[in-house]
């Protein structure tokens, strides 16, 4: 079966990565990890304060984006104006790692991108 996928956001500095759902801000520091139970090919990451959607291993369901109680998982197209920088923050962050072949076996990874390290505290009680 071949999964058809469109390209990446306009202006995307890396054309050959097609990343279909992206995790933004709402997520950083909340960690919910819904998503990774809904997720059918164990593609979303875990990182030190946000996770991620591993752009070759997505097959572009959706079953993440409904179970994500903070509503930070969209479609790339409908990513609102102030996060479209997450869409590379979700491509990037595997630049160093590949393609490890799922999440499971990975475990979390002790990094974030930068965008994502340099945001202040997040979520309740900050």
């Amino acid at each position: 079966m071949t999964i058809e996928r469109t390209p990446g956001l306009p202006g995307n500095p890396h054309p050959e990565e097609l990343v279909t759902y992206v995790i933004t801000q709402a997520c950083v520091d909340v960690l919910d990890k819904a998503c990774i139970d809904e997720c059918p090919v164990d593609c979303i990451y875990e990182g030190d304060r946000m996770l991620y959607i591993h752009p070759d291993e997505c097959v572009d369901c959706g079953a993440c984006e409904p179970v994500c109680p903070v509503e930070a998982i969209y479609y790339e197209d409908d990513v609102p104006d102030k996060w479209k920088d997450f869409y590379n923050a979700n491509v990037e962050f595997f630049s160093d790692l590949g393609s490890p072949g799922g999440a499971a076996k990975t475990g979390k990874i002790p990094k974030d991108h930068p965008l994502v390290a340099a945001l202040p505290p997040q979520g309740e009680g900050h």
